[in-house]
């Protein structure tokens, strides 16, 4: 029988994993909803010089937690074929980064929620001192919060990322979709706005 928080874990670190899980879940779904309403070719667009599109983000997340949360602690994805391969980074360092021709925004977005399932299993049942190792790190002995944070904070700032290209795409903007978290302005305020920082760097000069 498989060991649960309840039996590993004391009230206080039962407290402070539900802290680090909810900033975790709150930062994949602000990612997630960039997504939404977008046709297959809006998520796959390369909008920035680097390549960077919205659904090779998510794909890319969706590795980072089934590669961290899983073979970090000698747990592994039940259908490894869904995810990229030693071999395939080897050949495209890129792999993880777009969608391929048979993926779509719905396999990719159904594999991230399949990952955070299966990260959250590994938060759950594993003490936050439980220890791992990233065999691609320099000193790759690591514990359970270490990866949680590690996650979090990669998870963020690709969340980030698609901000800016999800409001490159169509203008949407915000944390998400019924919430924004910016002022509700009309056009013409935007306008007035972006036109009042186009002067400020004008007089700041070069």
């Amino acid at each position: 029988m498989a060991q649960t928080t309840d039996s590993v874990t004391g009230s206080g670190e039962l407290e402070q994993k539900q802290v680090l899980k909810k900033y975790l879940q709150e930062t994949r779904e602000a990612l997630l909803w960039k997504l939404e309403g977008l046709t297959e070719k809006q998520a796959r667009w390369p909008l920035v010089p680097s390549g960077n599109n919205l659904l090779g983000l998510v794909k890319h997340c969706a590795n980072i937690e089934i590669g961290y949360f899983g073979p970090t602690f000698g747990k592994e994805w039940p259908t490894p074929e869904e995810v990229v391969s030693e071999q395939r980074w080897e050949e495209d360092p890129q792999a993880d980064w777009y969608a391929t021709a048979d993926e779509s925004v719905t396999s990719v977005t159904d594999l991230y929620r399949r990952a955070w399932a299966f990260a959250d299993e590994t938060i759950d049942t594993l003490p936050l001192d439980a220890p791992g190792r990233v065999p691609w790190w320099t000193n790759s002995e690591v514990t359970l919060f270490r990866i949680i944070i590690h996650v979090s904070d990669e998870i963020a700032r690709h969340a980030g990322h698609a901000d800016i290209l999800r409001e490159l795409t169509d203008r949407s903007v915000g944390l998400y979709a019924d919430n924004t978290n910016i002022p509700d302005w009309e056009k013409s305020d935007v306008e007035l706005y972006v036109e009042k920082l186009k002067n400020l760097a004008e007089r700041a000069g070069n």
